[in-house]
């Protein structure tokens, strides 16, 4: 069976609201990660990787259901970057008075992108998602989301990059989003969706099997 309990596998509040409203409205009682729960370092090449380490780490350690997703902006002028290290993007810049973590990433996306045409100014977000439960084969399920980056941001809803990114198709930020606008059309949407109709899909055949983790090469 599908389980109704599942632990998300993060510490970003606004990860939590976006994928607790799909789950939740799904049947799954959504807990958030412990407190005291260590920090997971992760070391992987790819979305998919870190994924599932995080995943991982949370179901081995507290032998429950676990969700967690690795997510980012792959801008085409920076050659894919920030990519993996979004989160992580501005840890190199020195914050000023009064500036958020978003916030500082944000500025220094746009000083990477100053004097980029608009025509070349071409992003997109993706999103790996992965469910473990131990005893069972790990479920990955991937989404992307593609638009522009913006030279002023836009919106005060969302979280991380979503003030810079247009979506040219609404012709709104994901920070002029409201949260179910945004998960119709976000990386992080398309990805929860297609794990649950993946979970669906092995609880309809009930072929559980044993999971392994995959490891960067």
């Amino acid at each position: 069976m599908i389980p109704q309990t599942v632990i998300l596998a993060t510490r970003n509040q606004g990860k939590v609201r976006e994928l607790r409203s799909i789950l939740s409205a799904s049947g799954f009682d959504v807990q958030p990660l412990p407190e005291n729960f260590p920090d997971i370092e992760e070391t992987g090449c790819t979305f998919e990787e870190n994924a599932l380490i995080k995943a991982h780490a949370v179901a081995e350690r507290l032998g429950l259901p676990s969700i967690a997703d690795d997510s980012g902006l792959e801008v085409d002028a920076l050659g894919g970057a920030p990519g993996v290290h979004s989160a992580r993007y501005g840890d190199d810049t020195p914050l000023l008075e009064g500036e958020s973590r978003d916030g500082r990433n944000n500025r220094k996306l746009l000083e990477q992108m100053e004097g980029v045409e608009d025509g070349m100014r071409g992003a997109r977000f993706r999103c790996c998602m992965a469910f473990v439960q131990p005893g069972e084969e790990d479920i990955i399920a991937c989404g992307s989301w593609e638009g522009r980056i913006l030279r002023t941001p836009s919106g005060s809803n969302g979280f991380g990059y979503d003030p810079l990114f247009l979506d040219p198709e609404m012709g709104m930020t994901g920070a002029d989003m409201t949260r179910e606008q945004k998960s119709a059309r976000s990386h992080r949407g398309k990805a929860v969706r297609s794990l649950l109709e993946k979970m669906a899909a092995r609880q309809a055949k009930g072929c559980p099997s044993a999971g392994t983790r995959k490891k960067c090469s």
